[in-house]
């Protein structure tokens, strides 16, 4: 670990800082998760090894839970999966997946001990673990998988006391970090990285954290001074600063001092009333649609969740229509609208629509997000693939540089998602060029290759995108 050091931070414990100057997209440091799981709800479509999303699975012929992409992952798996196998047939079925990771956990620590490499800077036996902090309805579920962990640990491996099964899984549920499937787009497991638990939260931080190619890695969002401390955010900036405090104080236990929660930085602009031939919206109007925007946000998500997108797009417009000219193109719940309609029409295929909302997303997140932002970056390349597909080769072209550029730092080139968007790049360059030499050619060969090869249903719109890769409750 020859970029960072341990050393002790006023007022947060250990934390981590800058041994030498860093700049935009360096990587501080890689680390492979200590033990990771797939979620349960992904458990049948997710591989247990490479954490691939695939169509078709081989299962373990053994235990019937654990899936594979072919015999490769399985092999490569089976180390750490040997155990778990005769636990779940000794056991009768799987259980949850905090139980799951601890014991494989407990499984690598009973074999390796608690430093299982040079580079690892602790142990878990000093993260922490905040049971002394756990709400009651909290620690009744701590007790039920403590219970439900007992009974699945095989009686002929080593035992443990109640209280280190406790820590384990304690620890799981405050630095418990997600992994993403294959190409970073979606959450499908959680896996423990000792050195990352180190990392301490500032909502505008100098670092970001990225899963590539099964390790995750600290990337630099900017000049970093040897001797600076090295900051994630663990939770969205898209949210007033109160409450990003109570987010962190539920799930960390701690209560934010950072600059942008003690000045309230940007909280004017993300509740902000628009102003309509220079004059301002009165307060009144706007606490009004504010309160009536997050009442729809509440149907808009519980449509989703039913997957009835026709009803997601038609609250989205109602909405829509009652926000303009009263909250202002910054205000976060106008921008989740947008947000949501630009991605639910381009599944549906309304694509001309689609990039209007994708625009006005992107202008707002650009007045909000760090420029180095990851989630920016992932909006910018969303917004100007939505325009692509629409036939706007001038502005997806900018808007895919403009991301490539943003995930080339937050991301860094070999990341499978920054592969795919230099590919979108060299192609979108490829039309705008031929564009430019001849509109109406182009428009021709692009309706002639559309009504020939018609377009493939878009990917359908995610529950949940890697917004933040730190677990939430």
């Amino acid at each position: 670990m020859e970029n960072v050091e341990v050393f002790d931070s006023p007022g947060k414990g250990r934390g981590l800082r800058a041994t030498k100057e860093v700049w935009a997209g360096d990587v501080l440091f890689a680390e492979p998760c200590f033990a990771a799981v797939v979620f349960d709800s992904f458990a049948a479509n997710v591989c247990h090894s490479c954490f691939r999303r695939q169509p078709k699975l081989h299962r373990c012929g053994q235990c019937r839970f654990a899936q594979y992409c072919d015999r490769t992952c399985q092999r490569a798996a089976w180390e750490e999966h040997k155990q778990e196998c005769a636990a779940i047939k000794g056991y009768g079925k799987a259980p949850n997946e905090n139980i799951r990771l601890a014991a494989r956990i407990m499984w690598r620590l009973d074999k390796e001990g608690g430093v299982v490499s040079d580079t690892q800077l602790t142990t878990l036996d000093d993260l922490e673990d905040h049971i002394s902090d756990l709400p009651e309805d909290d620690l009744k579920d701590l007790k039920v998988d403590v219970h439900n962990f007992l009974d699945y640990w095989p009686r002929t491996c080593k035992q443990h006391t109640v209280d280190r099964i406790s820590h384990i899984i304690g620890v799981i549920g405050c630095n418990g970090f997600m992994v993403s499937d294959q190409r970073g787009l979606q959450a499908v497991g959680v896996g423990l990285f000792p050195n990352l638990c180190l990392v301490n939260h500032d909502c505008w931080p100098n670092c970001t954290v990225i899963l590539n190619n099964g390790k995750i890695e600290l990337r630099a969002l900017g000049k970093i001074s040897e001797g600076e401390e090295l900051m994630v955010s663990y939770v969205d900036y898209l949210n007033v600063s109160e409450e990003r405090k109570r987010m962190l104080k539920q799930q960390y236990f701690f209560d934010c001092t950072c600059e942008h929660c003690i000045h309230k930085i940007k909280d004017d602009l993300k509740m902000a009333g628009a102003e309509v031939d220079g004059v301002k919206v009165p307060e009144e109007k706007v606490k009004e649609v504010t309160e009536y925007s997050a009442k729809m946000l509440e149907k808009v998500e519980k449509a989703r969740i039913d997957a009835n997108y026709n009803e997601v797009v038609k609250v989205c417009r109602e909405c829509v229509e009652k926000q303009e000219n009263v909250l202002a193109d910054t205000h976060i719940y106008q921008l989740q609208m947008w947000s949501t309609l630009s991605e639910v029409l381009s599944y549906l295929q309304f694509f001309e629509e689609a990039a209007i909302y994708a625009r006005k997303m992107v202008d707002g997140y650009i007045k909000l997000y760090h420029p180095n932002n990851a989630q920016l970056g992932m909006a910018t390349m969303r917004a100007g693939v939505i325009h692509w597909q629409a036939g706007h080769i001038e502005v997806g072209h900018g808007m895919i540089c403009k991301a490539y550029a943003i995930l080339l730092v937050t991301h860094g080139p070999t990341h499978p998602i920054t592969k795919d968007l230099e590919a979108m790049r060299v192609q979108s360059e490829m039309e705008l060029r031929m564009f430019k030499q001849n509109e109406y050619v182009y428009h021709t060969m692009r309706e002639a290759a559309l009504k020939n090869q018609p377009m493939k249903m878009m990917a359908e719109p995610m529950e949940e995108s890697v917004k933040s890769l730190f677990r939430r409750k």
